[in-house]
Parts: C-alpha cells; structure tokens; sequence
C-alpha cells in the first residue's frame, strides 16, 4: 500500500477471523513499528504477543474478574474521565458502534456483553500488550513514545492486510495479564492492541467515526 491509503484506509477492527496469524508476519509488523521515533532514543516499549492457550486464560480470567464486580487494576494512569467534546465523541462512536451492531440502548445484554467483548480482546487471534520499563515510570516522554510505536503498529499492521484495535478493557485485570504473558515486574502494562485478519462481515468493522478538520485542529503563525 502507498502511505495515503493505509493512514485514509485504516479503521479499527474489532471482529476478526477465526484464522491464526503467522508469527514472521507479527514480527515484521513490529520491526515496522519500531521505526517510530522516541525521546532521545530511549525505545522505552516492550512488545508481549499472546495467541492460543495463554490468550484464552486472559479472556477467562478478565471476565470472570469483570463479573464478580473486581475493580479496576490498570497499571498505567487514567486520568479524569472525559468531559466536554470529548465525551461527545465518545459517545457519538458508541452510538454508531451500536447502531451497527443493531444493540438497542435498552437491551442491557446485549450492551454487557459488547463491553465484554473488550475484556475477551475483541475474540481476535492475537493479543499485543504494550509495556514500558518501570525505571522509566513518571516520565512524560515515555508515554508520548509508547503511543506513537502503537500508532505505528496498528498502522503497520493494515499495510499488510491485518486489524486491529487499541483497548484498554484488555488490560483493566492487570494481575491476570501479568501471570498469563509472563511480564516481570519490571515493566509497566500501558496498552492492549487486539490483532487479526479482519472479519468483512461484521458489521462494526465498518464504522469510520468522523475526524476533526485541519482547521479545527490546526493554528498557523507566521504565514503570509
């Protein structure tokens, strides 16, 4: 793909093929990501790529964990929750994802068990957790870094024919993902990315949420 189509082209995948995803390919996609700048050139990520038997005892752990009402363990700051616009985009992503799934805003099962689908990764064959050197923890930059090789790896990954979706659900159970990837206590659980051969034929798959314009986002100093 040239570079226009991936970044126009990409969406975030969240129903994926029951179709394994060879490991060459994952790493390729990863020595791609790589590529993505860092402060002072700290690379401050680690990459754990779960599939199979592993990756089902996180589904099952995070669920069953998320029902019996266990809070919240993420390791990495939230923050507060979003306000303004931005919990107006927010919800309006919501609203689309659940009209095209055709979940009603009272059928409460059916709007658990989308929320589940998060905890179980989006059901997709692989699972990328994100981490960062704990030694590096407090640092502004790091985080900065550990977005920006995320961005490049979701990209990198629709550039050869793969989707994916960044998810925070994945990694709400922290203790269950610790165990079951095998992290080390000296890394920090930032991120999930869910990873797969997108499913055509899921309705979700197509949502394409609307994006600021440049003049929106954009100031210009200093131009004639």
């Amino acid at each position: 793909m040239q570079y226009d189509d991936v970044i126009m082209g990409r969406r975030s995948i969240r129903g994926y093929l029951d179709k394994p995803v060879p490991r060459e390919l994952i790493a390729e996609v990863l020595a791609l990501a790589m590529r993505a700048p860092s402060s002072m050139n700290t690379q401050p990520w680690n990459f754990h790529v779960i599939t199979g038997e592993p990756l089902a005892r996180i589904r099952r752990g995070n669920t069953e964990r998320t029902l019996a009402g266990e809070p919240d363990s993420r390791e990495f700051r939230k923050g507060v929750p979003f306000a303004g616009v931005h919990r107006e985009r927010q919800v309006d992503v919501a609203k689309q994802l659940f009209g095209a799934m055709g979940i009603e805003r009272d059928d409460k099962d059916a709007r658990q068990d989308w929320v589940l689908r998060g905890f179980r990764q989006f059901d997709a064959p692989v699972c990328v957790i994100i981490t960062y050197d704990k030694v590096l923890e407090g640092s502004d930059d790091t985080p900065f870094d550990c977005g920006a090789v995320t961005t490049a790896l979701v990209n990198a990954a629709w550039s050869r024919g793969l989707g994916c979706v960044i998810n925070s659900q994945g990694i709400m159970q922290s203790p269950v993902v610790r165990e079951h990837a095998g992290i080390p206590d000296d890394q920090v659980i930032m991120k999930a990315v869910a990873l797969g051969w997108p499913d055509d034929s899921f309705p979700a798959n197509a949502v394409v949420p609307p994006r600021k314009s440049v003049d929106e986002a954009a100031t210009f100093v200093g131009f004639a």
